[in-house]
């Protein structure tokens, strides 16, 4: 374990990661609902959704709990790599993601579109908290574009 010789303050960062951690399960719970009602349970696009949902949580998740290492003090390089690859990582999940909501917009009974609507303004939300993210990043001076994202799981 190693630890940062000078301590960064990383509430910020924090801050907008939960922001878009906490939008990200609204986006879980509501699309994952759309399986359990009859009328929407074979919605095109779900599932192709989930595929890319599921991967943008899970880099959400460890961005935090990178990020709370750190502001407790723990430092390694890799922390910051790996901070840094699941944020990049969960954008480029979140493309898609957007896409599949459209779609299941589109294909949605009328009934259903002000719901799948309200899922997309989530998402829209833990989008923009996600890059509110990797602009503090660049502004504590680490770079966020080209990072080796073979580890990011």
């Amino acid at each position: 374990m190693y630890y940062y010789h000078y301590r960064q303050d990383w509430a910020s960062l924090i801050e907008v990661l939960d922001q878009s951690l906490y939008a990200e399960k609204m986006v879980c719970s509501m699309t994952t609902q759309l399986f359990h009602i009859p009328t929407t349970q074979n919605l095109k696009g779900n599932p192709e959704m989930h595929e890319h949902l599921v991967p943008a949580s899970y880099h959400r998740v460890t961005a935090v709990g990178s990020a709370e290492r750190l502001q407790n003090g723990e430092y390694h390089d890799s922390i910051i790599a790996t901070l840094i690859s699941c944020v990049n990582s969960a954008l480029r999940e979140d493309q898609e993601v957007m896409k599949w909501l459209q779609v299941m917009r589109e294909n949605a009974p009328n009934e259903f579109k002000p719901f799948i609507q309200n899922s997309i303004s989530w998402q829209q939300q833990t989008e923009q908290s996600m890059s509110t993210a990797q602009q503090l990043l660049r502004q504590m001076g680490f770079e966020t574009q080209n990072q080796n994202s073979q580890y990011a799981y």
